[in-house]
């Protein structure tokens, strides 16, 4: 696949510039067209201040805002995007303005160049049929603000070839986004379900039903928001709002069309009061109603194939910043409840119809089941995708029975000559779930995670020892078990955004999942203990540098370097190999000698003093049992087969596990900083 090095984007207004600013931050060139100069200039104007204001929150350094503005070109001229290899359109919703720029684009841009819509209203393939290159054409549609809000939801069109979904993908990747890739439908997949969230508040408040401040508050409690429907629509437009429902009701029904006092509201031109009291007596009335409008037509969506119930509760997280996404509520509140809020949403709307996957679920009596680990098998190379992109794919029960099964299957395939593990998003995987562990510890069954990692560890033996390839795509942050599944595969492809951290003993723990122990016979088992005691992450340039990576390249060639070490053959995973001099300084501090100052709390001797210093402060923040134990078990494992050194770690699980700094550091993560007590 080619690389993206250039893309183009027509409209410099908030969501345009905000597109623009996005892609400049992560590093690729793009254009900012508009028509007038004043445009493009007040678009630059608002890239400016939130990057300032980046830079007065310590997100940016001055030169990293510098550097973005560097790579934004702005423009009146559309021939500046002649040569891009992507054209995103981002004008105002106006069917006849998009047409007439997309059959421009269409005569300007060269035969690479995919053009993209960022239309919220209308079908993509009404535009896509207004060019020569409808198999090069495909929705984007980005979610306020762009620059900030993860989701992208990508919409190819019946004529879309695969070639431009895959390079439309990588680009989303590539600058930073969550991708869900959803039908040709009116609303795609979130706005669906959204836009009938605010229609209906609004429908709720013109039948006296309770009042707006009643509203915004059963909305905030029912899908655990900040702000209610009201307040939503008077920072992003009421006018939006009545398009909107106005486009959804055109295609879908009056259901989907905008309530008279939406309408009104537009034509008067001033915001909601969403000020006053609320009235506890109709917050249950007002929150079914919520639940049987957004969870039906979740449901409904679904039913009808525009989006897979893992995305559509995907993008109500990533793009809506709900706590949990339609289908995780209703096995929340459950199926029975679940129906019986939507069959009577069915009973008031004459065009809504209670959807089927409502009725064959109750009929089934139990809860929704996720997918969360996919495989894809491509031109005989097996893709397991850890896709639960909200999560960080983080590992849980869940996760790891169908990463096992997945594997399996792809093991069994006599179609599949390697195996390639990669994370959806922007992380490879970033751990375990810690509310398990919490939950598990609380409850007295230590047992269980000892029980839970037996099972890890005899998956990641296996993707070790299988006789096929076992490939870690490592094009994203992965820490603690994330960095243990790509240590057990027999080769490593990273891009420069991969990564590789232990980060447990931090948190009262130690790297469970045989991470320390294949690092150890990776590095030595002096280095191993500085970055297992320290949780420093290994860069995918160090890790390259170490001989932990086999192939660190650029996003875009990642499908040729894969291709390559099949062709190759299984490399020789513990190779001896000599180490740059820059990481001689911190194998030293895992010698023996300086293991004891560390766990002494005493600074490493025999290294530079600065080093030494920072290194002992880490440390002295970390578990000191988990640091004891990471020690030993290093220790005993040496020269020790991986089945051994396996149980020699397993054995120390429920130990670790059973102290009290183990549920310090696991419920202190990402609230405040643990105090251990090395109990």
């Amino acid at each position: 696949m080619s690389q993206i090095r250039k893309i183009g984007v027509i409209g410099a207004g908030n969501m345009g510039s905000g597109i623009v600013q996005k892609i400049a931050q992560e590093g690729i060139d793009v254009v900012m067209v508009d028509m007038k100069d004043e445009f493009v200039e007040r678009g630059l104007g608002t890239i400016r201040k939130i990057l300032q204001e980046g830079v007065e929150r310590k997100i940016f350094s001055s030169e990293k805002a510098e550097e973005i503005i560097s790579r934004i070109k702005g423009t009146t001229d559309t021939n500046a995007v002649a040569d891009a290899d992507l054209v995103i359109e981002a004008v105002f919703e106006d069917k006849g303005v998009k047409s007439e720029l997309f059959k421009k684009l269409d005569k300007i841009c060269s035969q690479k160049t995919i053009l993209a819509t960022n239309t919220s209203s209308f079908y993509v393939r009404e535009f896509a049929d207004q060019t020569d290159r409808p198999d090069r054409f495909i929705g984007l549609h980005y979610f306020y603000h762009p620059a900030k809000n993860r989701l992208l939801e990508v919409i190819p069109h019946d004529k879309t070839n695969r070639e431009t979904l895959e390079k439309s993908l990588l680009a989303a990747k590539l600058h930073g986004k969550t991708a869900i890739v959803v039908k040709d439908a009116p609303g795609f997949a979130v706005n669906r379900f959204f836009v009938p969230f605010l229609n209906e508040a609004a429908r709720m408040f013109e039948e006296k039903l309770a009042d707006i401040p009643t509203i915004e508050e059963a909305a905030k409690r029912a899908f655990k928001i900040g702000m209610g429907p009201f307040q939503l629509m008077n920072v992003t437009g009421i006018p939006i709002a009545v398009h909107a429902a106005t486009t959804l009701g055109n295609e879908l029904g009056p259901f989907y069309s905008p309530c008279e006092i939406l309408k009104a509201q537009k034509e008067k031109g001033v915001s909601w009061d969403i000020e006053g009291a609320v009235d506890e007596s109709k917050i249950q009335p007002v929150i079914d109603r919520f639940y049987g409008v957004c969870l039906g037509v979740a449901a409904a969506l679904v039913d009808e194939g525009v989006a897979s119930i893992e995305d559509t509760d995907r993008g109500a997280k990533i793009g809506l910043r709900w706590v949990m996404g339609p289908f995780e509520i209703m096995n929340r509140i459950g199926i029975e409840k679940t129906c019986a809020a939507v069959e009577a949403v069915a009973r008031k709307y004459p065009d809504f119809r209670m959807p089927d996957i409502l009725i064959r679920q109750k009929a089934a009596g139990k809860p929704f089941e996720f997918t969360f680990v996919d495989l894809d098998v491509k031109d005989g190379i097996a893709f397991i995708t850890l896709n639960r992109p909200e999560a960080m794919n983080a590992l849980n029960e869940a996760v790891v029975a169908q990463l096992s099964a997945r594997f399996t299957a792809a093991e069994q395939d006599p179609a599949v000559k390697a195996i390639v593990f990669q994370g959806a998003g922007k992380a490879f995987v970033a751990g375990a779930d810690i509310r398990y562990f919490v939950n598990k510890i609380k409850a007295g069954r230590v047992s269980d995670i000892v029980d839970f990692t037996r099972k890890g560890h005899a998956l990641l033996l296996k993707i070790e020892t299988a006789p096929k390839p076992t490939i870690a795509l490592l094009d994203g942050l992965s820490l603690g078990g994330g960095s243990e599944l790509a240590l057990a595969c027999q080769a490593i492809v990273a891009t420069p955004a991969g990564s590789l951290g232990f980060p447990e003993t931090g948190i009262g723990i130690y790297p469970g999942l045989g991470g320390m122990l294949r690092l150890a016979r990776h590095v030595g088992p002096e280095l191993a203990k500085y970055y297992a005691f320290s949780g420093v992450t290994i860069s995918a340039e160090d890790a390259h540098a170490l001989g932990i990576v086999n192939r660190l390249v650029a996003p875009a060639e990642v499908d040729a370097a894969i291709k390559e070490l099949v062709e190759k053959g299984k490399p020789d995973k513990y190779r001896r190999r000599e180490f740059p001099a820059k990481f001689k300084p911190l194998a030293a501090m895992g010698s023996a000698a300086n293991v004891s100052n560390l766990l002494a709390g005493r600074p490493p001797e025999g290294v530079d003093q600065a080093l030494a210093a920072k290194t002992a402060k880490i440390v002295g923040y970390k578990a000191p049992l988990a640091l004891k134990i990471v020690d030993e078990i290093i220790d005993q494992q040496i020269d020790k087969p991986m089945e051994e050194a396996v149980e020699i770690e397993l054995g120390r699980l429920q130990e670790i596990f059973s102290t009290a700094d183990a549920l310090e550091g696991l419920t202190s993560m990402g609230r405040k900083r643990p105090t251990y007590k090395g109990a």
